[in-house]
């Protein structure tokens, strides 16, 4: 007992307590709980302290010289202008970040209801509802302690591939905003021996084991969205914040079983949120799926919602694209827009060729010469899987590049 209680004296002094540790559970009560959830948490709130190397010790009675308004997401509106597909293109030029091939869980929060529980996830612990930023839905982490979800998969077990990406869009309120990405699902998995998390802040990727890297982010004022893209191929990883590259790591030593998200922040009033959530399976390289296929078909060159405005990220693809017409040039492709079955037919074509014709100006833009390329659309005629789910109708929205 006494050795126990030296150890635990030294855990609490590596990893001291914050104004996180009094945590609720509104929507759903889990009946069993693991030992070493405790130690789990302390972990957490260790992180969080030596994460944010540059934050003072704060709780949730501390206040800031100047007042945090109390705004909620709800009332967000005249603040959509930070949304980060209002970015440049020309920033994303070395963006090289390419999707997996088949979508495996999307979820764009279409009919969630404002104030509920976002329906395609379950709740670890913390307090997590659905709100509205402008237009659009948001999943919000409206309280300073932790929020964990985990996505409610069709696969159980194990259900991430050895080959995936992940991507999201987070929303950073003040300087200690963080997400915690862990590699494994902790309401239906155990914890794994070898755990392994990503924590992104405002100008810091961490990622477990290998310690931290600094983004800068030039010029940026609160609040401001960033797109957040993790790539992992059998035992590599990479870890993309906006258009950089953060984290590039050849040999994670861990085997990712599942996913939980976890964010927080530090004063009440401020908003942690996150959308436009996708995990993709596969990661072959474009010119192999070309020479294997004949065409290379992806779902990650996305577009404003009915419309034909390119969102920043699509540009790991569009760059990967123009490189290989670079380097081959005898290929000549024709660039081929469709999309899933929501909404008007004749407007459902008009767009799918909008959309091509789009990604066609761009590489054109880029040095192509325009007699390589062609474009056409072919709406919702053409689907690949069902347009009932939220994951069918992701790899329906597809741009496919053909040989000509």
């Amino acid at each position: 007992m006494k050795n126990i209680n030296k150890y635990l004296l030294i855990f609490l002094f590596l990893f001291p307590t914050s104004g996180f540790s009094q945590i609720k559970v509104p929507i759903k009560k889990k009946t069993e709980r693991r030992v070493n959830n405790e130690i789990d948490d302390a972990i957490d709130e260790g992180l969080d302290g030596i994460f944010g190397g540059k934050k003072k010790k704060t709780s949730q009675k501390t206040v800031t010289e100047e007042p945090v308004p109390e705004e909620s997401a709800a009332n967000a509106e005249g603040n959509a202008d930070v949304n980060s597909s209002e970015e440049p293109l020309g920033a994303w030029t070395k963006f090289d970040f390419v999707p997996g091939d088949v979508v495996i869980f999307e979820d764009n929060l279409d009919g969630e209801t404002n104030g509920e529980f976002p329906s395609k996830w379950d709740l670890y612990r913390g307090n997590v509802e659905i709100a509205k930023y402008g237009e659009e839905s948001v999943i919000n982490f409206p309280a300073t302690e932790n929020g964990n979800i985990v996505p409610l998969m069709k696969k159980q077990g194990d259900y991430l591939p050895e080959k995936f990406t992940v991507e999201f869009d987070a929303y950073f309120s003040e300087f200690c905003t963080k997400y915690w990405v862990e590699f494994y699902d902790k309401v239906n998995q155990k914890q794994p021996s070898g755990r392994s998390y990503i924590v992104v802040g405002p100008q810091d990727v961490y990622v477990q084991g290998f310690g931290s890297t600094n983004v800068e982010v030039p010029n940026q004022t609160y609040p401001f969205w960033k797109h957040i893209s993790i790539s992992f191929n059998i035992r590599a990883l990479k870890v993309y914040y906006g258009e950089k590259r953060a984290s590039n790591i050849p040999n994670l030593k861990v085997d990712p079983s599942g996913l939980t998200i976890v964010s927080g922040q530090c004063h009440a009033g401020n908003q942690a949120m996150i959308k436009n959530i996708r995990i993709a399976e596969g990661a072959v390289p474009l010119y192999d799926r070309f020479k294997t296929d004949g065409k290379i078909v992806t779902n990650g060159i996305k577009f404003d919602s009915g419309k034909a405005t390119l969102k920043p990220e699509s540009m790991g693809v569009i760059n990967e694209i123009a490189k290989m017409m670079q380097q081959y040039q005898d290929i000549r492709l024709s660039v081929e827009g469709h999309t899933d079955s929501d909404g008007d037919d004749a407007m459902n074509q008009q767009l799918s060729e909008q959309r091509a014709n789009t990604v066609m100006t761009k590489l054109v833009e880029m040095g192509i010469n325009a007699d390589r390329l062609s474009s056409k659309g072919f709406g919702e005629s053409t689907p690949v899987a069902d347009n009932t789910s939220p994951e069918g109708k992701a790899n329906n929205r597809r741009v496919e590049f053909v040989k000509m």
